[in-house]
């Protein structure tokens, strides 16, 4: 199962990803850190123009070590966080005393920078040195925690500890910057947060979250709770007179409660037919459906989060082999479940469910 996803990942990387970044394949270590840098808590499309403002500025970590901080700052107003601006001069500047003005080389060296935690470290060792150093970032959590299905949370000082161990047991050693690369871009373009794509994925064949029906599910965050707004999008499948119907068993609000197919999502989704159908095709593999309706905003007030559900029904010309078939329950079975106040609420205005 481990060589599967090593390898599977690799072939994927070289044959099929397209995910285009301009420090991609980059060997230059000082502008692989500074990439990782700008991009802390900053989206790829707002940092992509800092980062050539500042190689261009900079091209060289002595030009930023000899810089004016004052002009340094300015080239990097709008991004915020300033505490990465002035880490980023420390650490140029702590480069040129300590080691000359060439970049360490080893990841105790590069760990020990200003600014730099185990991530950057890591991307900085395997990206430019092809050091053996696995890279554990939310997508290298997502990938892993779903296709392992692993319900420890990763945010727990037991969970960063099983996905670091397992991140370095999958990491391809002969190869570990494409590797660390490979795994990123996967949850970036494949394995999302949101409407993951896991019938065009290359791990899916054994995928634990797949085949259990929980990749929705995961990771598990435990400071989930502390939510406060919610958003549920509940898909009310219907095939001849059968819905889907799945428990919630994890340890969360109406835990062993009903509830239909459920993708919950940061913000609120603007459903229409054609992105429905992308995000059926794309996550269960359903290729032809009828949305017969998207309900209205319903929103429910809980003690320390409010939780906001959008449902939209569709038919099914057949039962997907990615729904669990023990899942099908007749309208008759329906009834006799119990379901949180939200979706009563939902099916109370529905007729017909």
């Amino acid at each position: 199962m481990e060589q599967f996803f090593t390898h599977s990942l690799m072939f994927w990387h070289l044959n099929h990803n397209h995910r285009e970044m301009p420090w991609k394949g980059e060997k230059n270590a000082y502008r692989i850190w500074l990439s990782e840098i700008i991009l802390q808590q900053t989206r790829v499309e707002q940092g992509l123009a800092y980062y050539y403002r500042f190689i261009h500025q900079y091209p060289t970590v002595l030009d930023l070590a000899n810089a004016n901080d004052q002009d340094v700052f300015k080239l990097w107003e709008g991004l915020g966080y300033y505490n990465r601006c002035k880490n980023l001069l420390h650490a140029a500047r702590t480069i040129v005393s300590n080691h000359g003005g060439v970049f360490p080389s080893t990841y105790e060296e590069i760990i020990r920078l200003k600014g730099v935690g185990p991530y950057t470290a890591a991307a900085i060792s395997s990206f430019a040195f092809q050091l053996p150093y696995a890279v554990v970032d939310g997508n290298v959590f997502r990938v892993l925690s779903r296709y392992f299905n692993i319900n420890t949370a990763i945010d727990s000082t037991k969970g960063k500890e099983i996905f670091l161990s397992l991140a370095e047991k999958v990491l391809d050693k002969k190869d570990p910057g494409l590797y660390n690369q490979a795994i990123m871009d996967l949850g970036a373009t494949i394995c999302k947060p949101f409407l993951a794509n896991c019938f065009n994925c290359p791990l899916q064949k054994k995928c634990q979250a797949f085949a259990k029906g929980t990749v929705q599910n995961l990771p598990i965050k435990e400071k989930r709770l502390q939510k406060k707004i919610r958003m549920f999008n509940y898909f009310i499948f219907d095939y001849k007179g059968a819905y889907y119907v799945q428990q919630r068993i994890a340890k969360d609000i109406w835990e062993n409660l009903f509830e239909y197919y459920l993708i919950e999502s940061s913000d609120q989704v603007n459903w229409d037919v054609e992105n429905i159908q992308a995000c059926l095709s794309g996550q269960l593999g359903i290729k032809t459906a009828v949305v017969t309706s998207i309900s209205p905003l319903l929103k429910q007030q809980l003690t320390h989060q409010q939780i906001k559900a959008r449902f939209i029904q569709i038919q099914l010309t057949q039962k997907p082999t990615s729904l669990k078939k023990e899942n099908w329950y007749t309208f008759k079975d329906v009834q006799k479940l119990p379901f949180p106040k939200i979706i009563l609420q939902w099916i109370e205005q529905t007729t017909g469910i």
